[in-house]
């Protein structure tokens, strides 16, 4: 990508997703997460719209009085974006190419994180560990995470979850909330690394798919080709069977991954690239800020 495009599109991707981590998410991020950097400071009596969540029960029951706990900041959180770079990522069918959107919710994510005084850093991985940003606070740090998000080129083309899972529980030994990001398009068991980052870390599934990852069209005959693996074959779209043989491989597969982050105890959120993916961080912040 030439220069100067390319700093028109992180200038872009800036204003965007800044924007919406000021207007709309700043609130919603801090309710999320602010269990993860809280220590309890005190109770005090009851007041009118306090958190019945926050109520100390052992002392209510003392003084036949509702009181909560207060709490203050301990320390500004790491927040850890482990993002896809394989090739599969490029694919572009419905929608804006799944690359595009993966780096609008980086970018949405990172600026939130710095609206709350949180460090922010990024690991690259395909079938390995690309490369790691270490975690910093600052524009100028944002501004280097979207522009490696918008033309890093990676080695490998493969995916492979549990490799940079492993990478990250070993090199990050502070609690970290953690969003892995991908279209988990992946033919690796990654139960286990995954369950392992979990008890050490908050971690917080995003899938970004397009509509022709799960969903085949009826176009005819038709040559595909495995972005990840180059493996080329010819498909017989107008077979029937063709198409629901296809569908139930992206169902089946999709139902393994709910089941996976279940077990692992990790919040998931899927989008299509050709879905409102401000309305499903919404909803995964909302999720996690009533609890």
């Amino acid at each position: 990508m030439e220069a100067s495009d390319l700093l028109k599109k992180v200038r872009k991707i800036e204003i965007k997703t800044r924007g919406l981590s000021q207007n709309i998410f700043a609130g919603e991020y801090h309710t999320a997460f602010k269990g993860r950097g809280m220590m309890f400071s005190e109770v005090r009596e009851y007041q009118y719209g306090d958190d019945i969540r926050d109520i100390d029960w052992n002392v209510t029951a003392r003084h036949n009085h509702p009181y909560v706990k207060v709490y203050e900041e301990e320390r500004e959180l790491t927040v850890m974006l482990l993002v896809d770079v394989s090739r599969s990522r490029l694919f572009g069918a419905v929608g804006e190419p799944k690359r595009e959107m993966i780096a609008e919710i980086a970018a949405t994510i990172a600026f939130s994180a710095i609206q709350n005084n949180d460090k922010i850093g990024v690991i690259f991985f395909s079938d390995r560990v690309e490369k790691f940003i270490p975690p910093k606070k600052g524009r100028k740090h944002i501004l280097f995470i979207i522009r490696e998000l918008l033309d890093f080129k990676p080695e490998h083309s493969a995916t492979d979850i549990a490799c940079v899972l492993r990478y990250f529980t070993d090199a990050l030994k502070k609690r970290a909330t953690t969003f892995l990001i991908s279209d988990f398009i992946d033919q690796h068991d990654y139960s286990k690394a995954l369950s392992v980052a979990r008890n050490r870390h908050d971690v917080i599934a995003l899938q970004v798919y397009d509509k022709r990852d799960s969903q085949m069209p009826d176009v005819g005959l038709i040559r595909l080709a495995d972005l990840e693996t180059g493996r080329e074959q010819w498909i017989d779209t107008s077979s029937k069977r063709v198409r629901s043989s296809y569908n139930k491989w992206w169902y089946e597969r999709q139902q393994a991954m709910t089941e996976t982050m279940r077990k692992a105890r990790v919040d998931v959120s899927s989008v299509s690239t050709d879905e409102d993916y401000i309305a499903a961080l919404m909803a995964l912040f909302r999720r996690r800020g009533n609890r």
